[in-house]
Formats: C-alpha cells, sequence, structure tokens
C-alpha cells in the first residue's frame, strides 16, 4: 500500500532533519485517535502489522534522492539525505492492539526515528479499512469526472491549490488520479503536492513545512508559555527563513499571536490556517501584521482545514486585495470517492527528555473538537495561558476535569 519511502509527507522529513539536529536523545510516543468512531472488522490489527511489516523493506532510490535533493536543495543538506538512504522504518517501533472492532495504536522510540510513521501508517489504515469493510467507491468514470470539475473550478476562481491528502486517501491510486487531473485541468493554479513520492513521478513541486507536534513537543521542553517562541526559535536556527509558514493554532491562535512579534513576523513568510472560522482567521492575521506596521499584501495565509472548492471560493472572495493566500485541500481530493472518509489523527502523547520522565503533550487548536492529548495536562495548559473561557466551554460540554499531580509528576 505505501509505494516508496518518499510516499509521506514533506513536513515529516523537514521535521526529522530538525529533530536530528536539534533533539537526537528525544523519545516519544504518538497515540491514535479515532475520532469518527468507526469499528473496524475482525482481524483488522493482524492485517494493519502485516502491512507495517512490509514498510521495513521501503528504501530511498538513487532516482527518487536525485529528485528529493533537486526540489529541497535550499533546505535539506546532503548530510539528511545521506541519512535518509540509510533509514529503515521498523515495525516494533509499533504497537497495536484490537478489542472487538476498537483499534488502539501506539509508535514509541527515538524521536528522529519514529517522526516518519504517522502519515503512511494513517494511509494504511484508511485503504485497509475500506478493503476490508467492502464500501463500494463510484466508478471510475464519475470519480474523473468529478476531479475533472473541481480541477476546472480551481482554475476559474483562480486560487494557488496544493493538495495534501496522503493520511486519509482511499488509496494511493485515487489520490494520485486527483493529482493528475489538477496537473492538466486546473493551469497554473496547481502549485504541488505534499506528497514526495508523488511530486517525483509527475515532477512537481513539493510543499509542507512544520506541523503540530513540533510545537507540542517545545511546550514540554520548554513550558506552554515560552513554546511559539521556542518553536519558532528553533525553526529559525535550522532553515534560517527558509520554509517559512508558521502554524498558529496548537495553543490557539491568540496565544501563537501572543508572541509573534515583528522579529517574527519579517522572517516567517506567513502563516497556516487550520482550525476555527477562517474569515474570523483572516480578519486577526491581518489586524495583527497591521499592528506591526507589516502590509499584509506582503504576507500570507494558507489555509488548510477541510476545504473544498465551495469554500475555497468564499475565502478567496473574502481575502483578495487584503492579504496573499493559498490553500491545502487534503481528503476533499484524495478521498472523494463516494465513501465517508474515517475521521481520525495520529498526535504526539508524551515526550522524554533525557534525564526527565516521560511528560503529557497536549493539543488545544482554535475548534476544542480537535483537543489532542491527556485532560489533566490540558486543563493545566489552558489555567496557565489564561485560557480560562475555553477551560470553561470544554467542562460544560465534558465535564469537570480534576488534576492528580502526584500522577502527572510520577
Amino acid at each position: 500500500m505505501i509505494k516508496s519511502i518518499l510516499d509521506n509527507d514533506l513536513y515529516k522529513f523537514t521535521q526529522q532533519n530538525a529533530v536530528m539536529k536539534l533533539y537526537p536523545k528525544v523519545k516519544v510516543s504518538y497515540k491514535f485517535y479515532n475520532r469518527g468512531k468507526n469499528k473496524f472488522p475482525i482481524d483488522f490489527a493482524e492485517r494493519l502489522r502485516a502491512e507495517v511489516k512490509k514498510m521495513e523493506l521501503l528504501k530511498l532510490t538513487k532516482e527518487e534522492k536525485a529528485f528529493f535533493a533537486s526540489k529541497s536543495d535550499k533546505y535539506l543538506d546532503p548530510v539528511y539525505l545521506d541519512f535518509l538512504e540509510g533509514y529503515r522504518y521498523d515495525s516494533q517501533e509499533i504497537g497495536i492492539i484490537q478489542n472487538g472492532s476498537s483499534l488502539e495504536i501506539q509508535i514509541s522510540g527515538y524521536w528522529y526515528r519514529t517522526i516518519l510513521w504517522e502519515v503512511p501508517l494513517m494511509a494504511i489504515i484508511s485503504q485497509l479499512y475500506f478493503e476490508m469493510t467492502g464500501e463500494k467507491k463510484d466508478s471510475d468514470e464519475v470519480i474523473s469526472q468529478r476531479n475533472q470539475l473541481k480541477a476546472a473550478s480551481l482554475k476559474k476562481i483562480g486560487a494557488p491549490l496544493a493538495e495534501l491528502g496522503t493520511r486519509r486517501r482511499y488509496s494511493f491510486e485515487e489520490q494520485n488520479n486527483a493529482v493528475k487531473a489538477f496537473i492538466d485541468y486546473s493551469g497554473k493554479c496547481f502549485v504541488g503536492t505534499s506528497n514526495v513520492y508523488i511530486g517525483f513521478l509527475h515532477n512537481i513541486n513539493i510543499i509542507g513545512t512544520q506541523a503540530h507536534e513540533w510545537f507540542m513537543f517545545h511546550a514540554v521542553f520548554s513550558g506552554f508559555k515560552s513554546a511559539n517562541i521556542a518553536s519558532l526559535n528553533a525553526w529559525k536556527r535550522v532553515y534560517k527563513g527558509y520554509l517559512g509558514t508558521a502554524l498558529t493554532d496548537t495553543l490557539t491562535t491568540d496565544d501563537f499571536f501572543r508572541v509573534f512579534s515583528k522579529e517574527y513576523a519579517e522572517i516567517f513568510s506567513g502563516v497556516r490556517h487550520d482550525s476555527g472560522c477562517p474569515m474570523e482567521f483572516a480578519d486577526k492575521t491581518i489586524a495583527h501584521y497591521e499592528s506591526l506596521g507589516i502590509d499584509p499584501m506582503t504576507k500570507s495565509i494558507i489555509f488548510s482545514d477541510g476545504l473544498d472548492m465551495d469554500k475555497v471560493e468564499s475565502i478567496s472572495n473574502y481575502c483578495e486585495g487584503r492579504i496573499k493566500y493559498s490553500f491545502g485541500m487534503g481528503t476533499h481530493l484524495s478521498n472523494d470517492v463516494g465513501v465517508k472518509a474515517l475521521n481520525m489523527v495520529i498526535k504526539l502523547d508524551t515526550v522524554t527528555i533525557p534525564g526527565l520522565p516521560p511528560q503529557y503533550c497536549i493539543k488545544i487548536s482554535d475548534s476544542l473538537g480537535k483537543f489532542t492529548g491527556n485532560e489533566e495536562m490540558f486543563k493545566i495548559a489552558l489555567l496557565t495561558l489564561g485560557l480560562t473561557d475555553i477551560l470553561k466551554q470544554y467542562e460544560n460540554e465534558n465535564g469537570k476535569i480534576e488534576i492528580d499531580y502526584q500522577k502527572l509528576c510520577a
């Protein structure tokens, strides 16, 4: 199911490079969240283990390495690419347990090694689920026409868009077919893909920077109040202005903009929206740049939260002439085939810094439905950051959270 070691999103490789350089001794664990409460078929775990085992055979080819080097020479050095050439997945890093129709997955090990598992593992879970449940997709002709209509619609809107759908794709073939349609029918509006292997197959741009785990780790490493600034500093230290789109919502966008000073706003080329109302986010971002004396038209927002073509058009109209914008579309391209895509994520769960016990990680987000992590640590983070309104809303919907400090510090 996984075609290449590059059948993964670019941001996993860029983060791996940064982790190797800055935090090579840190150990982590990741946890699978079945948000959609899907029921997995009997023997799903066994089939999943078999697919995971196959990934140990993947290795970077000379041709793939040459392509990756040509597209990333400004920000990835030969040392990293040589490391990737020798990298092999280790299935012992993954624990998979099935109880009835429920599925538990944990990834554990050194961060620099385990960081590559998240995206391809979810792609396998998605494809295997549809194979084993027998859910039928639409005909190839219908899907092809749908892809062409979307691509033509994008060309009419005139907005730049990249494909980001590896994690919840129906299959590699459907993701690749969607990319081909956008290459053929959307003109210059289609700007690339996050999937490095698909980029290799079509010789197109590869897109990505960093993800929530980068900020989740630094919340443990530097504390909640310093997490955003520590994350930006560490990224700047490695990439020196390249890969300059910052993700804002790990500990809420309001907390991010609290430390996103003129210095950082100048260094980073823009920000990415991944939760909450996109129009409100646009207004907030524009106002923040203006408060710093920066012309918003010199900066950009990448919108990437649950997009379809209607949302792309609405957001484009709202932002036109106010700030630069582009889009990253995932599931609506790679799994719009007539079945309901799985609502799932794999997120950083614990971080173990040498000499210290494991610490829980959390993601707050601008949408409470996207919260992940330990509830007690979630409450501590909200109290620390002064986000009491969010805490009240969450506890009203989910019940009061009691904190056992002795347990958390054990």
